[in-house]
């Protein structure tokens, strides 16, 4: 029996998944389940015994009367799900089954406590326990005895009158059925119809849960029925109206959308205690519900769960005294409840909860109702639960009983726990107000930021569950959102002090849990804490926060040594005031000029982050206002652009722009400037200083992480694009150098792809996000005529001017008299407009655009060029140098002059001379040689009417001695050469090479797998095709799937050694370099998921280890005699490769730079490695007197091991790219899409995966000869 007690007081397991979903399917009646078991199961009756659901339960008394809330508002609260059980028996019977005869006294009246429903099985009507007392004959009644009345009359109870709907006199139809009603005292509660014998009656005979009724119905004259799913139960009154009165009250009740009848653990609704109890006197038990504060009385467990009850007390005016062993009375000033528990322990239990009962009725719901008012405070903050009661005053969350629970397990030191409801004093209005202005869901963006699903509680979590998931998130702050100065003491501490002195509350919790010292010196003698700093600003929440947290213990720090601090720069407070000029907000873009007729003159004032403006300076109510959070963007117009010289645009949040001008400059500067600065956070402030066009917030997305938008702040100024994102440093994106420009998606983003990169800028609101797109094309396009001014590549030099030299290089230089002949003019000035208006998107084509038309193109380019090439300061310079003598001191003058002229001058006038040289070289097939190419480029250059010989010297000059002016690596030149000669040969149908495609596409061999002929492909190769695209064409051309972790690979095999070529690495480079012995072949790569695991556990990119060494050669002081391997260790890191004798040593004896080594896989069996694992590397340096390509090897034990090296490689080499996330099969490009070109590559539209995104040819423009420009 002690058993059965102890687990009376810890409820009834939950049933399994499996079992609720069979009664949820067989038993649609909302059931609430039992919290606690029975003390004996044996005294329960078979229909009850497997029944473990609940009813509803009373809610707390309301203070004004809810007449028109429905019954759902109380239902919802009773049913637990997981708890559910398919047991009960669902029928429907008559009152006449719950009556009871028992023997009354005609004379004197009692007060009876049982319905006329309640028919208890095991009262003797024959032998009633009050032989004394005579009792009123009324069927079914059974009574108390006197001795169970308080002697003293009392007053009735009027406190429970606001919570009543309606009442008043009803003949209620007897349990037997009997042809003659019993006149009732009915009262209708929100979540309850109760009647009585009269109206001074206190405790009822009987009661129905409103949530448990189905239907209100009248049912002839003047009787209406009142229908549950298992019984029915017919009243009469007095007339038609008070019955159709009572018919609307009882429909407006239980009318309404019924919600799910949810009891949830530590809910006020949840049963506290329940069980069987004998009521002295009394042969049956009831069964016992204490749940909040009231005690509720039913017949059997099954009543219970189908809402029929007999009465409950309110325990407000209730007192719970020990009797004898098993016995306790609950005393109420209208009536003594006599119980006896079925053992002394069990007594103990029903004592607890009933005296706790009291304490819920006593406590005070004055601070509960108020924090509740806050609508994510209604819940807990950590399981969800509703209605929660209790509160971590330290750490600003509202939680629920069985949180509150394992959040005093965390001990005060953490989590300072208090009642909502009792702890009264605590509750002062600041505390309240830190609470209302936190809430559960500000104050869990830090605390829960990062909660796994996994990890999430709920509120049928268990209480290990909880234990484990409030320790993680309190004590070890595990989920919390790092602050961006976490692991800088000093910097934390200098942040509070700043923030305590504004309002933002969150910030400060954030900075306090993130190790900010509150007790820290804040170096000021009047106010030496924070607590008093945030007091002596009129700060006093910030000060009860601080307050609260002066002796907290903080969750483990942990500061990694490598990490990056930053530093806290105070809020921006400012405040400006003046006249402007204003027209009316508008919803659409500004595009017409306004007048100045249609300006107000409006007074203006900038004052704590909101812009108003006024009728006049005299006004008190402004006009409109526009806080700082609303702004989304500022644009600054062109000067004259309206009536008034000096304008701007506000756009807002709700889709508005305002439009403000004045004809003062000064004072045009100085708002752009504040507002500017009240909406700009401090992390961008370095966008404030920029002399900006367009400064805003925008969401993008990185080229490399398209799972989640960013917040990003961005600033226009000129051709760049300032960016400054979530949690990363500024950047700047120089709009004339993308390789891509493109709105895509329906208009909903813009692609700004450069080199490396590629950058997606997304349309939130679409009139900020119009006028974004509109400015960012414009600064993209050429600015003017000047060099600088026009579409750049990524080396500085005009996009038209490298175009024509590509095409020419590629088509044109077999063409006699190339430079010299005239195209036709009227294609030449469209090709120039063309170019002018998007050099990006044009793509010059042969067959489409004629040779001669293309370079005199170019000629007439230069000769327009704004300040010319040389630029008018230094021209003259360059040409009075023709007249020196020395060659010598000639060179010295001219790269004296060189050093001089602007970066974007110098890298074009390089990128020209480099070119005519190659002209020259082939003189004998162009008839073009150094004379005549001086002659056409001498006046056009320099611009001048080429009466004498002067400026083409300079260009002879300029050409001669290219190599030594411009310091160019001979053999990089000399490979220039070789590739310019091979391409020759392709277009003249040399044995060697296939003939060259249409549109200059070059035609190549391609093996599948194996080097046979049966596996040949001849595949077109345009310039900017990659490894992967040629990759795949060639599988789709043998119509080979690709499955998933197919890691299918353009190869380089050269005899014994072989190697990948990286996905976005160009292929035409690669054809003209390699020798006659190398060839391109398309097969997997087995180790390519074995280096990617590899990379994703590395948490640092550089390795190091012990490899076997061997050169081609000896070198000279190394002493490695030639033809021997020797163990040296290695250091690989970002920038290069370093060997030293041991690992003992401190200076390495060889040193490489990472990007100039090519890693073949492989060593030729002739040089007998040690072992086969190993890697031929070939490094070809760029800049020496006597440059020379180097050559050695490398040996490792095993295989993990290579492949370890050769994965570090890829990845310093690719900045980690070495394969794209889901594939290339799923960011394959397609090559035919012309529909769909913005500048010179091709395009994806952005609706596919994210992959298709990330790839949407974020390639180099279309190039065949990348190395022609890179020859320094």
């Amino acid at each position: 029996m002690e058993e059965d007690s102890s687990q009376a007081c810890c409820g009834s397991p939950p049933l399994t998944k499996k079992g609720t979903e069979e009664l949820i399917q067989t038993d649609p009646t909302p059931q609430v389940p039992l919290r606690n078991r029975r003390p004996q199961a044996q005294e329960i009756s078979k229909a009850s015994e497997p029944t473990e659901l609940q009813p509803a339960l009373p809610v707390r008394k309301i203070s004004k009367p809810p007449l028109l809330v429905p019954v759902d508002d109380s239902s919802n609260d009773y049913v637990d799900t997981d708890l559910l059980s398919s047991s009960v028996q669902q029928r429907k019977v008559t009152d006449r089954d719950m009556s009871l005869q028992v023997p009354n006294h005609p004379k004197k009246r009692v007060c009876s406590l049982y319905s006329d429903d309640e028919l208890l099985d095991e009262d003797d009507p024959d032998s009633p326990p009050w032989q004394t007392e005579r009792i009123v004959h009324l069927p079914g009644s059974f009574s108390l005895p006197d001795s169970g009345r308080l002697s003293t009359p009392v007053k009735e109870d009027t406190s429970q009158l606001s919570s009543v709907i309606k009442m008043g006199w009803l003949d209620k139809n007897p349990p037997q059925g009997a042809l003659y009603y019993q006149r009732r005292w009915v009262k209708l509660e929100v979540d309850y119809l109760r009647y009585f014998d009269n109206e001074k009656e206190v405790y009822s005979k009987g009661f129905i849960s409103t949530a448990f009724i189905t239907s209100v119905s009248s049912v002839g004259e003047v009787k209406f029925e009142v229908a549950t799913k298992n019984r029915t139960f017919i009243f009469r009154a007095e007339n038609e109206d008070e019955r159709n009165e009572w018919l609307t009250e009882l429909r407006n009740c239980t009318g309404g959308p019924k919600r799910p009848l949810t009891l949830i653990s530590g809910s006020p609704l949840t049963p506290d205690y329940s069980g069987y109890l004998e009521l002295r006197g009394l042969r049956s038990k009831l069964f016992t519900v204490v749940a909040s504060d009231k005690v509720l009385l039913y017949k059997n467990a099954e009543d219970y769960n189908i809402g029929v009850g007999i009465t409950f007390i309110d325990m407000n005016v209730g007192n719970v005294k020990d009797s004898d062993r098993r016995s306790f009375d609950l005393t109420t000033p209208y009536r003594i409840f006599s119980f006896i528990a079925e053992s002394e322990q069990s007594r103990e239990q029903w004592v607890q909860a009933m005296r706790n009962a009291i304490g819920e009725a006593l406590s005070n719901s004055e601070v509960v109702e108020q924090i509740w008012t806050e609508p994510s405070n209604s819940f807990c903050a950590d399981c969800g639960a509703p209605k929660p009661d209790w509160a971590a005053i330290n750490l600003c969350v509202v939680i629920c009983k069985q949180c509150a629970g394992e959040h005093r397990g965390l001990g005060p030191s953490i989590s300072k726990v208090r009642s909502l409801k009792m702890d009264k004093k605590i509750w002062t209005e600041e505390l309240i107000q830190v609470f209302l202005k936190l809430g559960n869901k500000r104050v869990n963006s830090f605390w829960a930021a990062n909660v796994p699903p996994s990890e999430a509680l709920s509120p049928s979590s268990c209480s290990e569950d909880r234990r484990r998931f409030i320790s993680n998130k309190y004590r070890q702050g595990k989920y919390r959102k790092y602050h961006a100065l976490y692991g800088n003491q000093t910097e934390l501490n200098n942040a509070l002090c700043i923030n305590v002195q504004c309002s933002d509350l969150l910030e400060t919790l954030s900075l306090i849990f993130c190790g900010a010292d509150v007790n820290c010196s804040t170096g000021m003698a009047n106010c030496p804490s924070p607590e008093s700093l945030a007091s002596a600003h009129s700060q006093p929440l910030q000060a009860e926060l601080i307050k609260h947290n002066l002796n907290t213990e903080l969750p483990q720090l942990q500061t990694e040594p490598d990490m990056d601090l930053k530093y806290y720069p105070p809020p921006p407070c400012v405040s400006y005031e003046g006249y402007l000029f204003k027209t009316a907000s508008m919803g659409r873009a500004v595009a017409e000029r306004k007048m100045k007729e249609e300006f107000s003159r409006r007074w203006c004032m900038l004052n704590d982050g909101t812009f108003s403006y006024y009728e006049h300076d005299k006004s008190t109510n402004p006009n409109g206002t526009l806080k700082a959070s609303e702004i989304v963007c500022l644009a600054v117009d062109a000067p004259e652009k309206h009536g008034y010289d000096f304008t701007f645009e506000l756009y807002s949040e709700s889709e508005r722009i305002y439009l403000f001008g004045t004809d003062e400059p000064d004072s045009h500067k100085e708002w752009v400037k504040c507002i500017a600065k009240t909406f700009i956070p401090a992390t961008a402030e370095p966008l404030l200083r920029l002399s900006f066009e367009r400064i805003g917030r925008l969401k993008c997305k990185d080229g490399l992480n398209l799972q989640k938008s960013k917040v990003g702040w961005f600033a226009l100024a000129g051709s760049t694009l300032h960016v400054y994102l979530e949690n990363s440093k500024g950047e700047e994106i120089h709009l004339r150098k993308l390789n891509e420009l493109s709105i895509q998606q329906d208009n909903e983003v813009l692609v700004l792809v450069e080199k490396g990169r590629t950058l997606y800028i997304e349309g939130e609101r679409k009139l900020d996000f119009a006028g974004w797109c509109g400015a960012i094309q414009a600064a993209a396009g050429s600015g003017g005529d000047t060099l600088s001014q026009q579409q750049l590549t990524d080396t500085d030099i005009p996009v038209i001017v490298l175009s024509c030299i590509d095409y020419i290089t590629q088509c044109g230089l077999t063409s006699e008299g190339i430079y010299r002949k005239s195209g036709v003019n009227s294609r030449v000035a469209a090709l120039c407009d063309r170019f002018r208006r998007d050099a990006r998107s044009l793509r010059l084509k042969e067959g489409e655009h004629q040779v001669d038309d293309v370079s005199n193109t170019l000629k007439r380019f230069f000769r327009e060029l704004e300040e010319g090439l040389f630029t008018s300061e230094y021209a003259y310079s360059w040409l009075s140098i023709t007249a020196l003598q020395d060659e010598n001191d000639k060179i010295s003058e001219y790269k004296a002059l060189l050093d001089r002229l602007p970066r974007v001058n110098k890298a074009t006038l390089q990128a020209l001379i480099n070119h005519l040289y190659c002209v020259q070289r082939f003189s004998e097939l162009n008839q073009m040689n150094l004379h005549n190419l001086a002659i056409v480029f001498g006046p056009t250059l320099f611009q001048t009417d080429g009466k004498d010989y002067t400026a083409g010297r300079a260009i002879e000059d300029l050409i001669q001695h290219y190599t030594l002016i411009f310091e160019v690596d001979e053999q990089q030149l000399d490979r220039q050469l070789k590739e310019i000669k091979a391409i020759i040969q392709m277009r003249e149908g040399h044995p060697k090479f296939p003939k060259p495609g249409g549109n200059g596409h070059f035609i190549c061999t391609v093996y599948l797998e194996e080097l046979k002929d049966t596996a040949e492909q001849h595949v077109k190769i345009p310039g900017s095709m990659t490894a992967a695209e040629l990759a795949y064409e060639v599988l789709d051309r043998r119509n080979i799937p690709v499955k998933d972790k197919d890691y299918w690979s353009c190869w380089e095999v050269c005899e014994e050694i072989e190697r990948p070529l990286h996905y976005q690495e160009r292929v035409l480079p690669i054809l003209h370099s390699a020798g006659n012995e190398s060839h391109l072949l398309i097969k997997k790569q087995p180790a390519m998921d074995a280096m990617i695991n590899y990379l994703a556990t590395k948490l640092d990119v550089s390795k190091n280890g012990m490899m076997k060494f061997r050169e081609e050669r000896s070198i000279l002081g190394l002493g490695l005699p030639s033809g021997n391997f020797h163990d040296r260790y290695f250091i690989l890191n970002v920038t290069s490769l370093r060997m030293y004798k041991d690992v003992r040593s401190h200076r390495a004896e060889r040193e490489w730079v990472v990007k100039n080594l090519k890693i073949y896989l492989g060593i030729k069996k002739k040089l007998r490695p040690p072992t086969c694992w190993g890697l031929t590397v070939v490094c070809e340096s760029k800049k020496q007197e006597k440059p020379e390509r180097q050559q050695w090897y490398l040996c490792c034990e095993t295989q993990s091991e290579m492949r370890e090296w050769y994965a570090t490689f890829l990845s310093i080499q690719n900045d980690g790219n070495i394969w794209p996330q889901d594939g290339v099969q799923q960011n394959r490009v397609s090559r035919a899409l012309p529909d769909t070109r913005h500048g010179n590559v091709s395009l994806i539209p952005l609706r596919g995966s994210e992959n298709e995104m990330r790839n949407s040819v974020a390639a180099f423009s279309q190039d065949a000869l990348a190395l022609l420009r890179d020859v320094r």
